[in-house]
């Protein structure tokens, strides 16, 4: 099986891009935008997340099953805030 090479160049972009994100967060976090702080800072997050998990953890040039797996456990993450956010939310109508 043959792995694919990625180039450095790539790797050193992928870091500019993920440093000018943490610049990014740190300015929104000093930054009062009103109720749009929570949802650039969770924009920047996930495309942070994103070029992580396709360039470093390789899943880019990775097999379909990986894909497969990978968005299985995604949306079992989901599920399992879904749920405990109800149950909050259940507990705090209760009071």
């Amino acid at each position: 099986m043959s792995e694919h090479v990625v180039s450095p160049k790539v790797y050193l972009l992928i870091l500019v891009a993920l440093l000018a994100g943490t610049a990014a967060t740190v300015w929104v976090a000093q930054t009062d935008l009103g109720p749009l702080n929570l949802a650039v800072a969770l924009t920047i997050a996930v495309i942070k997340a994103t070029l992580v998990v396709l360039f470093f953890m390789h899943m880019k040039y990775s097999h379909r099953l990986n894909w497969i797996f990978f968005a299985a456990a995604i949306i079992w993450l989901i599920l399992l805030i879904s749920m405990t956010l109800v149950d909050v939310v259940a507990r705090l109508a209760g009071n």
